[in-house]
């Protein structure tokens, strides 16, 4: 049985191919550029000619696709973007087309694709992946399933921030089922407030096995959990710093019991270290985040949980984890020990590991296989996507 996962961040997108023949270990695994940094790239290529330029497809991670797109409108290149593309830059389109860019019906993009440097935009291009898999021998016909995390913040009504919005929509899912895995839904479950989530179904209409899609976060502190060390623990904090948002969830024995979340580019190591230590002491409120640029945090216990109890406080994961290694640089009055999670041997994967696990609990065709696979020795017998263990 064979599972594609993939995790779409800002700077790389992180796949591994889930194959029950083999340990887990000598899975297949791919770490590239996202597909937000090679639209990027080829944007700022394409700024050198002056050329018009067309965007179609879906709605995608932003960030540095977004800048570039952004950057030729202002330079005065003519820029014509589909509708459902534009939502790239913002889900209000009158706001896209205040840039100076057009937009255009399906149509009027068809006839001028010959005028134009015409890109698609989507998070998840399974043939590409097919393809460079099938180039290494490695056939993708015969999946069970495919797994793919991307970062959503929800379609925020119309004045309303998308950073209070996606903290609404975590509370709600935490509350409907205390498990990190409350945030994967099949293609045919996505809630319709996730647009991002749902662009991902609709890039890949025509697949031979079940799609899943996830949100990046839980899916790399769920799989977080699978290194062995982390698996022991009942109660702990896990922090997944990224390179465009910083969440930890706080985990207990009665499932998630807080969690906040930030832009990394807004936090030093003091103000992590602050963060941690108050959702770790149940003071951090929502404000402390949401007025400080980040997303917010929730609090669901008033049971304080101890630093400096054991050989580490804080489970990190994440691109940018070496934060933790700056604390001689910029000193704090409070220092706290972390513990590098390498599930399965690595870290870069970790939401890839977590993927699979959350599949292999809502699809009852795979469980016995993932489950079996996870709980190797490196799993201890654990089963770590209960958010309660």
């Amino acid at each position: 049985m064979k599972i594609l996962t993939v995790d779409i961040g800002t700077g790389t997108q992180d796949i591994f191919l889930y194959d029950s023949n083999l340990d887990i270990e000598n899975g297949f695994k791919l770490v590239l550029p996202s597909p937000t940094m090679m639209i990027h790239r080829r944007v700022k290529r394409a700024l050198l000619s002056r050329t018009p330029m067309l965007f179609t497809g879906y709605q995608m991670g932003g960030g540095p696709s977004s800048w570039a797109i952004e950057e030729a409108a202002r330079a005065g290149i003519p820029v014509y973007m589909t509708s459902s593309a534009a939502t790239t830059l913002n889900d209000e389109l009158d706001k896209v087309e205040a840039l100076g860019i057009k937009i255009i019906s399906d149509d009027e993009a068809k006839s001028l694709r010959s005028k134009v440097e015409s890109l698609e935009l989507k998070d998840f291009d399974f043939e590409l992946i097919s393809k460079t898999f099938n180039d290494y021998g490695v056939s993708l016909d015969d999946l069970a399933a495919i797994a793919v995390a991307v970062f959503d913040h929800g379609n925020a009504p119309a004045g309303i921030s998308d950073r209070q919005f996606r903290f609404d929509y975590l509370d709600e899912r935490i509350k409907a089922k205390n498990s990190l895995s409350s945030f994967i839904f099949p293609s045919t479950e996505i809630p319709k407030i996730m647009t991002r989530l749902q662009s991902v179904a609709d890039s890949a209409p025509n697949l031979n096995c079940p799609l899943l899609v996830m949100d990046t976060a839980p899916a790399a502190v769920l799989g977080a959990n699978f290194d062995p060390v982390v698996a022991k623990r009942k109660q702990k904090i896990i922090c997944n710093v990224g390179n465009f948002h910083t969440l930890a969830f706080r985990l207990g024995e009665n499932g998630i019991e807080g969690v906040f979340e930030h832009h990394t580019g807004e936090i030093d190591l003091p103000k992590l270290e602050s963060l941690l230590s108050r959702l770790a002491d149940c003071s951090l409120k929502h404000e402390d985040v949401f007025d400080d640029m980040g997303h917010g945090a929730l609090m669901y216990t008033d049971k304080v949980f101890e630093f400096g109890k054991d050989d580490f406080d804080v489970v990190v994961t994440g691109p940018r984890r070496s934060i933790f290694n700056r604390a001689s640089i910029h000193p704090s009055s409070f220092i706290i020990h972390p513990y590098y999670a390498t599930p399965f041997g690595d870290m870069m994967i970790a939401g890839c590991f977590g993927l699979l696990a959350a599949a292999g609990e809502i699809l009852p065709g795979v469980a016995e296989s993932v489950s079996r696979s996870l709980r190797s020795e490196h799993g201890r017998g654990v089963a770590p996507w209960d958010a309660s263990s």
